[in-house]
């Protein structure tokens, strides 16, 4: 009888890190300085705002920690649900949460066509093809886009040790760089501490301030959480992952608030926001160390989005691997390459979806991502629940406190679903997208009921 192949354990814990932290930060770590901290929460409105966030992931994280060292297999949350509450719940925790996953790849893949906007003057901007709700489609992006999908898709095949080792190179270049911004900063004759001021909008008060960043802070950290999908394949003890996840949390949210208080040191932030610049984070670094500050700049926001590609390939991946081992996907996505012991056919479909993203254009695909937020959401929330049925069924663990942040981060959950489906809350969701959510809850539907359909054949 044929030996059924496994995916390897060839993860180190430097190699997971970089996998989290990649995930977390991607493009809008780069640009929501201009278009959404400074205006909505100011310099100490973001800072308050972020550090309250993290605690908050930390708290769900340690969740993830537990189950993981319970359940070390690939499928994270779509696993946890499994063991907890059966395959109902956890049919529904992974048709939502792949979703959230799946939109971050192309996501990342588009970004690069607005890295070339930003930094390379526009230069893919050639062979104009139509507009979809404002935004202008430009076959030199959809070709960068396709070529970094398939170079990406290429590369996780390969096996999870060159993936590991692509991740870890950029995400320590991405540290690198913005802490190279950082200490150039605090040298610089252009920065000023009094540039700062005020620390909260003018219009707003410091709980508007700091609320605004607390509801759409906690979708910033989507990423950690890639961390539970690669279990499977660490090669250390699950028991370090906790500080794994802490580190990542913690040095995700460092990213966004040094890349904030730049961007409001260079002259008083107000004035910066009333010049009307495209980019702001970037006429801030230009202003502080030159064209050699755009270059680190550059290729911060490339490691960063490239990061973002590697690490929700694989996070995907594993998902509809883990849900086809259960028969809740065909065999199909659960297969494993012979060679390479990666779910290549998950990859590929990762992929090829991808692929028509880009035709669509980031106004759409941005409504997608927007609905998939309820994803990672309900994630958190499956997860913190299971964490304390798990507690609740083994006594000898001996975890009170962690039974009190189980029930804890599963109202946060709550609270988070919330912020995106009731009215008039800052992040309620925008009436494409939930038309795109409603859409992707009927499809769940009837996708569940054909395959239950099929089994009951069987």
């Amino acid at each position: 009888m044929a030996k059924e192949l496994t995916l390897e354990r060839k993860l180190n814990p430097l190699n997971v890190w970089s996998l989290a932290l990649g995930s977390i930060i991607g493009w809008g770590a780069f640009v929501m300085p201009g278009t959404t901290f400074l205006p909505k929460a100011g310099t100490l409105g973001t800072l308050i705002g972020m550090s309250i966030a993290a605690c908050i992931m930390i708290t769900i994280a340690l969740n993830y920690g537990y189950m993981i060292q319970k359940y070390p297999i690939a499928g994270g949350e779509y696993t946890f649900t499994e063991k907890t509450f059966g395959r109902r719940h956890a049919y529904l925790c992974g048709w939502f949460l792949g979703l959230s996953y799946l939109a971050i790849v192309p996501l990342n893949a588009t970004a690069l066509g607005l890295v070339s906007r930003k930094l390379l003057g526009g230069l893919l901007e050639f062979g104009y093809l139509y507009s979809v709700a404002g935004w202008d489609i430009y076959l030199g992006e959809i070709l960068l886009a396709s070529f970094a999908l398939i170079l990406f898709a290429f590369l996780s095949i390969r096996g999870i040790s060159v993936a590991g080792w692509l991740q870890t190179v950029m995400a320590l270049s991405l540290t690198a760089s913005v802490l190279i911004l950082g200490i150039a900063a605090l040298f610089s004759p252009h920065v000023q501490a009094a540039n700062l001021q005020p620390a909260y909008p003018q219009d707003r008060s410091a709980f508007a301030s700091v609320a605004a960043i607390v509801a759409v802070a906690p979708w910033a950290f989507v990423g950690f959480d890639s961390i539970p999908q690669a279990a499977e394949e660490f090669n250390f003890s699950t028991k370090k992952v906790n500080f794994i996840m802490i580190f990542a949390i913690l040095f995700g949210g460092a990213v966004y608030v040094i890349l904030n208080t730049i961007t409001a040191s260079v002259m008083p932030w107000e004035s910066l926001l009333d010049q009307n610049y495209d980019w702001p984070t970037g006429e801030a670094v230009e202003l502080i160390m030159g064209r050699p500050g755009l270059f680190f700049l550059g290729i911060a926001l490339i490691c960063a989005v490239l990061s973002g590609i590697i690490g929700f390939y694989m996070a995907t991946s594993r998902l509809l691997y883990s849900m086809a081992r259960e028969n809740a996907l065909p065999a199909w996505f659960g297969e494993i390459d012979e060679k390479h012991k990666t779910p290549k056919n998950a990859i590929l479909f990762v992929m090829v979806i991808s692929l028509t993203a880009p035709w669509f254009g980031r106004e759409v695909l941005g409504w997608v991502v927007d609905m998939s937020s309820i994803g990672a959401a309900i994630g958190y929330g499956y997860t913190c629940l299971s964490c304390f049925r798990t507690l609740k069924a083994n006594p000898q663990d001996h975890k009170p406190v962690l039974k009190v942040l189980s029930l804890l981060g599963a109202c946060f959950a709550l609270v988070f679903v919330g912020l995106l489906l009731i009215p008039g809350m800052p992040s309620y969701l925008a009436p494409e997208s939930r038309v795109c959510l409603l859409i992707w809850c009927v499809l769940g539907i009837i996708f569940y009921l054909k395959t239950n359909r099929k089994k009951e054949l069987a």
